[in-house]
Parts: C-alpha cells; structure tokens; sequence
C-alpha cells in the first residue's frame, strides 16, 4: 500500500507521489528498516527523503525507527522528521530516545580526524504535534546514557580512580552538587579496608567519591536514595590473574560508577523530585606487591570480616564498603547498587536484559517498569537463602564468594551484597551482560551502553 497520511503530505511536500513511490521503492514497514530516496538537484534545501519502517507504532517500534533516522543522519548538518507526530508520549519519548543514541559515536584517538567517525547531526527539527516535556525528558535521559558510554571506553591509561574522581567534581559542579572525594589516606583512616585492599596492587591508588542532589524545596521529610556504582578503572583480575582474551574488554568495568554520575548529573536538569545521593566506589585491580591475595581476611566498612576467595571477584569488595557507609552514615530511604559483576548473569541472560534484585517487591516492580519504559529491560531474580550458607567462612564473618561447585553466582554475589545494606530497601542491578556491547547496531555501539541510566532516571522522576 502507498504511504498515507502525513507521510503521503511529507512525500508531496518535496515533489515525491506517494503510489509511485510505494511501487518503485516497496518501502518496509518493519521497525528501524529504512529506504532512501535521493532527490533530484534544484532549490529544495532537502537532498533525500528517508522512509523508515516504525511496525505496530509502539514505543519499543518507535525506538528502533528512531535508531535508523540517528544513524542516517550522521555527518549531516540537519534532520527533518515526522515520525511519531501525534503518537502518546512514552512512543515520542521512546523515538527521541532512539534519534540520540542512534546518531551517538564513540570518542576517537586517532591521529587524523578525517578518520574518526561521523559526528550525530547538527540539528534534529520535529514536525508535527509533539509532547515537548516528554521529547525533552527523553533526550535528557539519552545525554545521560551517552556521557556513560563516554567515560566507559576512555582508555585505562587515562582513566584511573583519581581521573575519574576529577570528572565527577567537573560534572558535579556544573550540576549544582555537593561533591566530596575520599583519597587513599582519608580511606584509610576512615577503614574502608576494601577499597584500599583492591586498589593496593595499583600504582593509582582507589578513590570513593560521593555526589549530593537536593531537589529546591527538599525538606527533612524528603526522601533519600543512594545508588553505588562499581568503578574498577581496569580489571586484571589481580593474582587471580585474567586470562589475555577476558582483559581486553575491561576498561569498561568502572560503568556502574559513570551510570551513577550521569545519572546524578542529570538530576538537576530532570528536577528528580526526591534527594539523590551517588556513591562512586572507584579503583584499579592489578598485579604489584601490595596486591592483595586469595585467603586475606578483609575489614570492610564498619567493621564486617570478609575472607577473599579470588581476587578477580573485586567489584563486590569495594561495593561493600560504599554499601556499609551508605547503611551507617547517610540513613537512605533506598539503596541500590548497579554494576558490571558477574559472569554468570551474561550466561543466565545474555546481552539483552539485566538480573534485578531487590528486598522488597514493590521496588523490584517500580524498577522493571521504568526499564520497560526506556528499554532497558530486567528480569526480577530471586535471593534464595539457602545459597546463603555457601558464603560461610571459617575464619571471618564472611566469604566473599561461594565455595567450589557451589553455582548460582549472580545469586550468591547480591547475597553477599545484601549483607552491607542492613536492613534497608535494597535493589541490585548486575549489568555484567547488558553493560557492553559487541556490536554496532540500532541505540547500541561497541563498548559500554550505559544501559541503567535511562531506567534509574525515570524511576526517580516518578517518586514524587
């Protein structure tokens, strides 16, 4: 069938009939697949028309038809669209979502910048009837995923826990929030014995960083959330030393932390309606001699005694003593973590969806509405106590990872988590699958997706 309607007018507008181009082009109509049309020289300002496939029309179509037009429009000076006019605000949402992070390109260190990718469209201009809160909301939820993405493939010779602290104070001044950093004398002083254990080995000692947003009229009464994200800089694994393959991928392994920055960083701008506090538990894991081993006994935050099983399970460790501060020191009202950790959720889920668990029902269900919403799905988990008892030890409070054969290593690591949240209402999102990308395709490019940032912002601008 030709197109009808305001793509049939859009087609006119540039001289195009829209039954001879339904028979020439047999455009399709699935989501994301597009058709270029070039247009013939003369005074129009447009040089082609693109048709994009946008399926049932609902918003994870519109997603994916936003994706194309970002994509198509790289390197261009400017965008016209009229796709999703008039469509409900989460499917606006939804393909202005799409149009940011598909025209999205990575950071390049080329030498010559005719190498380097093209560059997102100068401008994008909506025709029609749009809901311009829902587009802008939207595109501030996407700014927040692709400054993830940024800090997450920036070189780790570059990219160390005090580098990243110094973009969390840049970022978080420009953002109206409080910003505090913790060196590796403060830390020990104040025993986050975790942090120091994993960033001993390094020659760039670990930070902790904490971002403060306060909504304008907060009261006492306000409620408070916490998120901590893991930023281990680089993974070697320690003296349980990774394998060459299984390193090549882990510059990315500090997303949870530039999740939670982002995030924080867009609070103001979203006027997220609750405070939000982020905690950025950061360092390198390396091989040195002061590389803590398999069989230490750590002090934690707080005081909890954790006996290392293997070196390369380090991002619950530092993780634990940003929880263990959170529980004892700021009294949130929630407390969520987020971070790349286990191997065994990408076998469980793949690349698709994250495991979420959480303490309580309703916020699991809060969460996996938000990353429906955005697109970034999860998939509730259970914490199941009897695993609980793997986690024994016989010469501290705690071991830090299950015994031999004992499975279920997603499941096992939230429990461990658990134990430094106290009894507060507790989430944790395992990113381990979802938060890389090997492929270059639809709001997706290779390296870190920054998947979470959209969801954690849409959870939070609904807490009012």
């Amino acid at each position: 069938m030709p197109p009808r309607g305001a793509v049939g007018a859009a087609l006119a507008l540039v001289g195009l009939d829209a039954e001879v181009v339904a028979a020439t082009y047999e455009p399709s109509a699935k989501a994301g697949d597009t058709t270029t049309i070039p247009l013939p020289p003369g005074e129009r300002a447009a040089r082609r028309v693109l048709l994009v496939g946008v399926g049932g029309g609902r918003p994870e179509d519109l997603r994916a038809a936003g994706a194309a037009v970002g994509r198509a429009g790289r390197g261009k000076s400017a965008v016209v669209t009229t796709i999703g006019a008039g469509a409900g605000a989460g499917a606006q949402a939804a393909y202005a979502e799409g149009v940011a992070l598909g025209g999205f390109t990575p950071p390049s260190w080329r030498s010559e910048r005719s190498q380097a990718p093209k560059p997102p469209a100068g401008q994008v201009v909506l025709v029609g009837r749009y809901d311009a809160d829902a587009v802008h909301r939207a595109v501030v939820r996407a700014r927040a995923t692709m400054l993830a993405r940024n800090l997450a493939v920036v070189p780790s010779n570059t990219k160390n826990p005090a580098w990243m602290a110094a973009q969390a104070r840049t970022l978080g001044r420009r953002a109206g929030l409080d910003v505090k950093v913790w060196n590796e004398r403060d830390l020990a002083a104040q025993g986050f014995g975790g942090l120091l254990a994993v960033g001993g080995g390094s020659a760039t000692p670990p930070r902790l960083v904490q971002l403060d947003y306060v909504p304008d009229g907060a009261t006492a009464k306000t409620p408070r959330i916490v998120l901590v994200g893991k930023g281990i800089t680089f993974d070697t694994g320690g003296l349980d030393i990774k394998p060459a393959e299984g390193m090549l991928a882990m510059k990315t392994d500090m997303s949870g932390s530039a999740i939670v920055l982002a995030v924080l960083a867009a609070c103001r701008e979203l006027e997220v309606p609750v405070r939000v506090t982020g905690l950025l538990a950061l360092a390198e894991n390396a091989v040195g001699g002061g590389s803590y081993r398999p069989g230490d006994v750590l002090t934690q935050y707080g005081g909890r005694t954790v006996e290392i099983g293997n070196t390369d399970a380090e991002g619950r460790i530092v993780m634990a003593d940003a929880l263990a501060y959170a529980d004892l020191e700021l009294d949130p009202d929630v407390l969520l973590d987020i971070a790349t950790l286990t191997g065994a959720a990408r076998v469980a889920l793949s690349r698709s969806m994250a495991p979420v668990y959480a303490t309580d029902d309703r916020l699991g269900a809060e969460l996996v509405a938000a990353g429906d919403a955005t697109g970034e799905p999860l998939w509730p988990f259970p914490l199941v106590e009897d695993y609980r008892a793997m986690l024994d030890s016989d010469v501290a409070d705690i071991n830090h990872i299950a015994g031999l054969g004992g499975g279920g290593g997603s499941i096992t690591a939230a429990l461990f988590l658990r134990e430094f949240a106290g009894s507060r209402r507790w989430a944790h999102l395992d990113i381990a699958g979802v938060g890389r990308s090997d492929v270059d395709r639809g709001i997706l490019t290779k390296g870190g997706t920054g998947f979470g940032a959209r969801l954690l912002l849409r959870w939070l601008e609904e807490m009012g």
